[in-house]
């Protein structure tokens, strides 16, 4: 991605806990890259949960939801043994994570801030 830092795997799990911190309030979409079945939204501008990295199964966790009557309810999405992570925050429009897993699939998560009203 434009204007984004890739991290080693030392730094994934403080790297999304600060994501995690950062992005408190803010609405997420979670969408999904992969070369054979296309491009697919998981979720779609709903209250952002968490993102962390589970260095003991090697596995990356975005959740969306959860937060509030209205979305009661937490959708997680997993990326085990994920090769790749960064981060953008330059040069775009709305801050994102890009996580790559082995077979080549992307998990894309962006941030917008919460709109006035919703």
């Amino acid at each position: 991605m434009a204007g984004s830092t890739m991290f080693d795997r030392g730094e994934w799990r403080t790297t999304l806990d600060q994501v995690t911190a950062e992005h408190e309030g803010e609405l997420a979409t979670i969408e999904v890259l992969d070369p054979s079945v296309g491009h697919q939204y998981e979720a779609e501008r709903l209250p952002f949960s968490s993102l962390s990295y589970d260095p003991k199964d090697d596995t990356v966790i975005g959740a969306v939801g959860g937060k509030s009557p209205r979305y009661p309810v937490v959708l997680r999405h997993m990326v085990w043994h994920p090769t790749e992570i960064d981060v953008a925050t330059e040069d775009i429009p709305e801050a994102a994570v890009r996580v790559v897993a082995p077979d080549g699939s992307t998990t894309l998560i962006t941030f917008y801030p919460e709109e006035s009203g919703t």
